[in-house]
């Protein structure tokens, strides 16, 4: 909510120095809703808690117990991800809807459900990284460090801050063909009604290639750690 506020009033400033009523072809009305949707949407598609819990297990040993049993690390940490970001996004997206509702911004309330398919088809994306990031706690200590630089780098290439098409070419269209912009510019732009289901369905089929190639790394370098690990810690 605190960033929310600041972006918005961020926006309001940005409108009331430029004295015009469009910028980049949108209304301060649609600005406002994309700030305060993006704050929360932002919070949704991003994991850091359970990366540093798969850094810890690495580190202390404590790994060992889930090495034994009858499903993966991945797995382990996936279906806690998930079954945690399913709860708060049920109560946190309460905000920026009651907030949209008030204040009368774009709000299309029936475009929620595949624009959350889409972010949550984006955490197994995040989760492949974070599994990425915690396989190098087999050969490196003081790991935490690699998970706040990455957290950075995607919240600058997600769009939370500033709406990705305000960005000059050729940037913008470097930016909009990764994935990273599937956790907050193409939902949130969608459901505020900036871009239409074309992008929606070429965000699905970015999410899909990334995942695939992130997938076949983290693969290689979890197989390349427990090949050099040694079981004796906790």
């Amino acid at each position: 909510m605190c960033t929310a506020l600041i972006e918005v009033t961020l926006w309001m400033a940005v409108f009331a120095a430029a004295k015009t009523e469009l910028i980049g072809g949108f209304p301060k009305e649609s600005y406002l809703a994309y700030a305060i949707w993006a704050a929360f949407m932002a919070r949704i598609s991003v994991s850091w808690m359970y990366e540093f819990r798969m850094i810890e297990e690495i580190d202390s040993g404590s790994i060992n117990h889930l090495l034994v049993r009858p499903f993966t690390f991945f797995e382990y940490y996936l279906s806690q991800m998930m079954g945690y970001k399913l709860v708060t996004t049920l109560f946190s997206l309460i905000v920026p809807f009651a907030v949209s509702t008030a204040f009368d911004l774009p709000t299309d309330a029936t475009k929620l459900p595949i624009v959350l398919l889409l972010v949550f088809y984006y955490l197994i994306l995040v989760h492949i990284l974070s599994l990425i990031v915690a396989s190098i706690a087999f050969h490196l200590n003081r790991v935490h460090s690699m998970t706040v630089a990455k957290n950075l780098g995607l919240w600058l290439l997600s769009g939370e801050l500033v709406p990705l098409d305000l960005i000059p070419s050729p940037y913008k269209e470097t930016l909009l063909a990764l994935p990273f912009c599937n956790a907050v510019y193409i939902p949130v732009g969608y459901i505020t009604g900036r871009l239409g289901i074309e992008q929606v369905y070429a965000g699905f089929a970015s999410i899909t290639w990334s995942i695939l190639i992130f997938g076949a790394l983290s693969v290689v370098m979890w197989r390349w750690g427990i090949r050099k690990y040694v079981g004796t810690g906790a």
